[in-house]
């Protein structure tokens, strides 16, 4: 029954696609929808049976491939990590497919984009559910590949192809370090199964096996989770890798939830948590990553303070979170990093949603500064995206809260330099979400109207229609962080034990619930002083002394936030180029169209058929060209012999 979580999904998109010249387009449309739907269904169905029994299933569908030196089956893992997650991109992706109905009704393609969404789904959860690194990565590509074709969906517009040529080849970097993991898996454990390599890892970390690299001697464990953290950085956007996710916003917006709120920038952070187990045993490694997500989460959520653009300051609030998650995990708290990054999916995917809204309001505008009068037409719109931002806050009993601050308190119960750090940065990172989300929230709603009064009013009744699939986000955000802290996060809870990596009697959690009260009041008093300055900062901006926002001293600081710290300057000048001329001189030009076709279409072959043409000239008679492709073959197989 649990294998048709996968099959759902795609024979609904496949037979509505392939239907849709013999069928009315709305109903291949639903046909398609409801595909998600029903995977949720059947995930809900099993949850009480494999998570809340703490039962793991293995569905094994026989031999996949077989070489001289590897056997890989296929089958599906299904435990309380992967069925949660499954539910949760399924019931996510199901709202999104509902809400882009409405959202791309006019758009000649709905059903091919309505179709990729749901294939995107599909290779999500092959990821998800894989039961060997073969399967995950077979899902991890196909993720990539339909992300690249969804960014891309409009085809027109230059800078969409831009940006998902981007992503794609960013991704590629991950995706060579994942390669690179993999096969060391191999190597060490002669096997890509998770039921074989896990098992394991103790007996190869204490085997005495070393790796010298530039004369230096590491285990094999650390080599393999370095690399399988470079494929986590660039799918899960962390920093040095993460250039490629605000540009993924030229893309529809339905694209931009769905690869946002539970998808593809999710994937890093659960391989990072499927490899708990073995990530354990590399404790520079867990270093490494906790002060590299909490780097991310505060450049995220500086950078979104000076942007202008609507849908680029939620993606580096997305890239402000993953650091959080990012940096849990290498707290090794890697069940409070999977409750964040349920709880976030629900207000994320919100505050995508309903900025399609507000872009449909002001006709595709989506320059904040050019907003504004919002709360007179949408009142819905507002109360969601209000309590959608306090949820990304951290605002006490919002889902956000008991995820957030938890991830917050755990740094700080680690009692020691690094976890100190990560508190203070994570601290910091808290207080510019603030500002940013009350400036968005008082630029779009509150300001003076800039646009036209009947431009809005036009819009209004298809924004209605696009508010209704927001309801159970809403509700989720509202309701979720509640209702589920004490089965994810509570003491004594069993729900991930057979998973993931859970420290024993979760001891860590022991020593944040009983931490003195004044500690837990730092995230409170942040999150006060947050909403203060932003507040005061945008209602009472023009008080302010005019001198100080025209010194140079401020246009520096606006352009080094506003321009991303100039990490795309500095990778498009000195990288991205370098390797660009290196790729198109040396290897297309000298070996693409130098060595290659020689021997191809316009080298060998083009002198054979000189040769044969001498021939018929001077002979004055035919050569069947069957014999000449035959005489060519035969003299290619001889040169190459």
């Amino acid at each position: 029954m649990l294998e048709f979580i996968l099959l759902i999904p795609l024979f609904s998109s496949l037979t509505g696609y392939f239907l849709k010249n013999y069928i009315d387009k709305n109903v291949a449309m639903f046909f398609i929808i409801l595909g998600p739907f029903f995977s949720f269904l059947i995930g809900l169905k099993n949850f009480y049976s494999v998570c809340i029994l703490n039962n793991t299933m293995w569905v094994e569908y026989g031999l996949w491939f077989k070489t001289s030196f590897l056997e890989v089956r296929w089958g599906l893992l299904f435990d309380s990590l992967s069925l949660t997650m499954c539910m949760t991109v399924c019931f996510i992706s199901f709202l999104v497919h509902l809400y882009s109905y409405t959202y791309m009704a006019v758009d000649p393609k709905n059903v091919k984009f309505i179709a990729y969404l749901s294939l995107f789904t599909f290779f999500m959860l092959v990821l998800i559910t894989a039961n060997n690194f073969i399967q995950l990565f077979l899902g991890w590509e196909g993720v990539g590949l339909f992300s690249y074709l969804l960014i891309s969906f409009w085809t027109t517009r230059m800078q969409a192809v831009k940006s998902a040529l981007k992503a794609i080849i960013v991704n590629r970097v991950g995706d060579l370090g994942l390669l690179v993991a993999i096969s060391l898996i191999y190597v060490y454990f002669k096997s890509v199964s998770f039921s074989v390599v896990f098992p394991l890892v103790p007996i190869v970390h204490n085997s005495g096996k070393v790796i010298n690299f530039l004369n230096y001697e590491f285990y094999p464990i650390t080599f393999i989770c370095f690399f399988l953290f470079v494929g986590a950085m660039a799918k899960s956007a962390q920093l040095l890798l993460h250039t490629w996710l605000p540009d993924a916003m030229e893309g529809p917006t339905p694209v931009s939830a769905l690869i946002h709120a539970a998808t593809m920038v999710t994937a890093g952070v659960f391989l990072i948590l499927r490899c708990s187990f073995m990530f354990e045993y590399s404790k520079d490694i867990l270093t490494f990553i906790a002060i590299l997500g909490v780097l991310t989460s505060f450049f995220g959520a500086s950078t979104a303070l000076f942007q202008n653009d609507f849908k680029k300051i939620i993606a580096y609030s997305t890239c402000s979170q993953l650091g959080y998650m990012i940096t849990a995990c290498g707290m090794s708290n890697y069940s409070g990093s999977f409750f964040h990054l349920v709880s976030h999916a629900f207000f994320k995917a919100l505050l995508f949603l309903i900025s399609g809204v507000v872009i449909h309001g002001f006709l595709n505008e989506q320059d904040v500064r050019k907003m504004g009068g919002l709360l007179k037409f949408f009142p819905i719109a507002y109360t969601m995206f209000t309590i959608a931002s306090l949820s990304l806050m951290g605002f006490p009993f919002l889902s956000g809260f008991y995820s957030k601050d938890l991830i917050l308190e755990v740094n700080l119960a680690d009692y020691g330099f690094l976890g100190f750090f990560c508190y203070i940065l994570g601290c910091l990172s808290s207080f510019f979400t603030l500002a940013y989300s009350c400036r968005l929230v008082y630029l779009v709603f509150f300001t003076e109207p800039n646009s036209f009064k009947n431009v809005i009013n036009k819009n209004q009744e298809m924004c209605i229609n696009l508010l209704i699939p927001l309801v159970p986000l809403f509700i989720g955000t509202l309701s979720f962080g509640y209702l589920f802290k004490d089965l994810f996060i509570g003491l004594g809870s069993s729900f991930l034990e057979n998973s993931i990596f859970v420290h024993p009697h979760n001891s860590l959690l022991k020593d944040f619930e009983f931490m003195p009260f004044q500690y837990k009041l730092i995230p409170l008093l942040v999150m006060s002083f947050g909403l203060m300055v932003g507040f005061l900062t945008f209602i009472f901006r023009y008080n302010f002394n005019i001198n100080f926002f025209f010194s140079n001293f401020f246009i520096k600081v606006y352009s080094f936030y506003n321009k991303k710290y100039y990490f795309d300057y500095i990778f498009n000048t000195f990288f991205y180029k370098t390797v660009f001329t290196f790729l198109v001189e040396k290897i297309f030009k000298t070996v693409d169209k130098g060595f290659l076709e020689f021997f191809g279409p316009l080298g060998f072959i083009k002198k054979v058929r000189e040769l044969f043409s001498l021939i018929q000239k001077t002979e004055n008679s035919q050569v069947p060209v069957f014999l000449q492709m035959l005489l060519s073959l035969l003299v290619f197989v001889l040169i190459f012999i």
